[in-house]
């Protein structure tokens, strides 16, 4: 009888791309005609300008700096129109002036006098250049100095009177809240992130104790909140650019 010719196994063609390369532990390996793995390792990614990976999500905190930026938008123009939120801003105030101690509310209101929040991040910025951090307490320093800057502008803009001085003007934006935002925010960040939640304690007693104390207006602590964290964010910014550009007292808390 005549054997039936055992069929030869197929060749591969030259100058045609294979799925598999024979040889492999399971059916092959695959790889592209253009030599290239099929999947680009994330490490090898081309980044953008800033040292992003190009299909990285949009940067964490854009959203929430965008939220500030509008709210600090609504809220100032509310005030400048007297509007709806306004006049529920002022029965909120009415309601909660004088509900604690007022010794008690104006120690609260206090952290956020010049004399207490600047000597608290004098001494985190010469922490800071001590452990070799010069460029990050220059931002932290001159995140300060921008306080007043945009504060006494938008008071003298507004003319917003006060909660229990209505003949006086120059209530909004709270200076005493910014101060107090950027300078134990800014500390925290110069020593060490641990400290954050103690910086957010801080703020939040200062503007409460505002409120309660008459000082200021519910959305005067508000636009304040908003403004220092742009200020914030843009020192943040600034001091991560120039540490991309040299290396020199850049090293970051922990």
């Amino acid at each position: 009888m005549r054997e039936t010719p055992r069929a030869e196994p197929p060749q591969p063609r030259p100058h045609r791309a294979v799925a598999h390369t024979p040889g492999a532990s399971c059916s092959g390996t695959p790889h592209r005609s253009d030599g290239r793995p099929p999947h680009t390792p994330r490490g090898v990614r081309r980044s953008d300008p800033l040292g992003r990976s190009g299909t990285t999500p949009p940067v964490p905190g854009r959203p929430a700096l965008f939220s500030a930026l509008v709210a600090l938008a609504v809220v100032t123009w509310q005030v400048l129109v007297h509007g709806p939120l306004a006049r529920l801003d002022e029965r909120v105030s009415r309601a909660v002036v004088d509900s604690v101690p007022r010794p008690l509310s104006e120690l609260a209101a206090d952290l956020g006098n010049m004399t207490v929040a600047l000597p608290v991040l004098a001494c985190a910025m010469a922490y800071a250049v001590w452990r070799g951090r010069r460029l990050a307490a220059l931002y932290a320093g001159l995140a300060m100095a921008v306080v007043p800057l945009l504060v006494i502008p938008l008071k003298e803009w507004t003319a917003r009177p006060g909660p229990l001085e209505p003949w006086a003007h120059g209530y909004y934006p709270s200076g005493h809240t910014a101060t107090a935002t950027v300078a134990y925010f800014g500390a925290a960040l110069l020593v060490s992130k641990r400290l954050i939640p103690v910086a957010a304690v801080l703020t939040a007693v200062t503007g409460t104790g505002l409120v309660l104390r008459g000082f200021h207006w519910p959305l005067d602590v508000l636009a304040s909140l908003c403004l220092s964290l742009l200020i914030l964010a843009v020192s943040s910014s600034c001091t991560r650019r120039s540490c991309s550009r040299t290396a020199t007292g850049c090293n970051g808390p922990s």
